[in-house]
């Protein structure tokens, strides 16, 4: 696992349901990341869908759920399981917490373990 961590906004910076997508360059990680914020969570999934190469940070959020913008398949933020249809293959997940005000991605690191 990743012991890197990165601050990649300050709370508030993303409005609900809105996401901002982190460069692979920036992470080291083999995707994109796209940071996710839903119902006061923060959430961080792989950016590049599962089904086609579409970017979930431009998808709509909702409900604790991304819906691709390409062909609406859909994925739950907090674990990366598919939803919906077309979409087949589970999204990878990162840690993302929110501490003194920053929001700090753990790329790697799957949600819910510590890092």
């Amino acid at each position: 696992m990743s012991e890197n961590k990165f601050v990649v906004a300050q709370d508030g910076d993303i409005e609900d349901g809105e996401a901002i997508k982190i460069d692979r360059a920036i992470t080291g990680a083999d995707d994109d990341i796209a940071v996710f914020f839903d119902n006061g969570e923060y959430f961080a999934l792989n950016d590049t869908c599962s089904h086609a190469t579409a970017s979930l940070s431009e998808g709509w959020i909702e409900n604790g759920e991304v819906e691709c913008p390409m062909h609406s398949g859909r994925f739950c933020l907090a674990s990366g399981e598919v939803l919906s249809m077309p979409a087949s293959e589970n999204m990878r997940t990162h840690r993302v917490v929110l501490e003194n005000g920053d929001v700090i991605l753990y790329p790697g690191v799957p949600a819910g373990v510590k890092a």
